[in-house]
């Protein structure tokens, strides 16, 4: 039995479930070099990337969960007035997102729409490593944060 309720039930875009992986979980931080040694020291991943994403207002590294393909993306804010300064200042640390990969995100973004699903960016923004991003409203998503992420191509 399906339920037309759930926009991510078994949907499928071009003949293919949309949601392809577990991209990654976004997790806020004040202190990004104790954050990332944390992950690298105490649990052993890897520094997969890192960069600063001066549009989304961060300081960004993934973290390779094993060889699964999936990471831990770590965030700290540019200042205080950015999406993620926000978050810390009023929920604190902790986690802010889980991401989804998908294969076209204007598609799934499309299918969504028509499904009544809010999304907070009428076109793709750019992510991590030159990946297409767009975010679905927590309201419409049980309070959780949902990424969709299109890797770079390459990736």
């Amino acid at each position: 039995m399906t339920d037309s309720t759930n926009p991510f039930q078994d949907a499928a875009v071009d003949g293919e479930s949309f949601l392809l992986a577990i991209d990654h979980v976004g997790v806020a931080v004040a202190d990004f070099d104790a954050a990332v040694a944390f992950y690298r020291d105490v649990l052993g991943m890897q520094l997969a990337h890192e960069e600063v994403n001066s549009e989304q207002g961060v300081r960004e590294a993934m973290m390779s969960v094993g060889g699964s393909g999936s990471a831990i993306q770590i965030l700290s804010p540019l200042s205080p007035d950015t999406t993620i300064g926000r978050f810390l200042d009023t929920r604190g640390p902790g986690l802010q997102q889980i991401a989804y990969r998908v294969a076209d995100v204007e598609a799934v973004s499309d299918l969504l729409r028509s499904r009544g699903v809010r999304l907070l960016y009428d076109a793709p923004k750019r992510g991590t490593a030159n990946s297409r991003i767009n975010f679905v409203h927590p309201k419409d998503a049980g309070g959780v944060l949902v990424e969709l992420v299109e890797p770079a191509t390459g990736h």
